[in-house]
């Protein structure tokens, strides 16, 4: 799996590409703890390039959400297609995030 990152302001976009499963969840894993360990406090992540995502994933998403949590981080979603919406429909994940349709409306929750 492939993993673009940017920063828009304050605010660093993470945008992981194709399948997030078992398999390529641990690399997601050291994206994002190597990121927040490094000062990132502000991550929106960019699915418009992710075709899947197993529920190993979603454990990447929550355990850095926790990380995060205690010094006032947060992480925003955006730009799901319907399958991986479905996905955090059906694990309730949906209630957990703060989720978008795109990178366009998510950016602005960050001021």
């Amino acid at each position: 799996m492939e993993v673009e990152r940017s920063k828009q302001g304050a605010v660093l976009v993470v945008v992981p590409k194709g399948r997030l499963d078992s398999a390529e969840a641990l690399q997601f894993e050291d994206e994002l703890m190597d990121a927040i360990g490094a000062g990132e406090s502000r991550l929106l992540i960019d699915f418009s390039s992710l075709d899947y995502i197993s529920s190993a994933g979603l454990s990447v998403l929550l355990m850095a959400a926790k990380r995060l949590k205690p010094d006032g981080g947060r992480i925003a979603l955006c730009a799901m297609n319907d399958h991986v919406a479905q996905v955090f429909e059906v694990s309730r994940f949906n209630v957990l995030f703060d989720i978008y349709p795109g990178r366009d409306d998510a950016l602005p929750t960050f001021a």
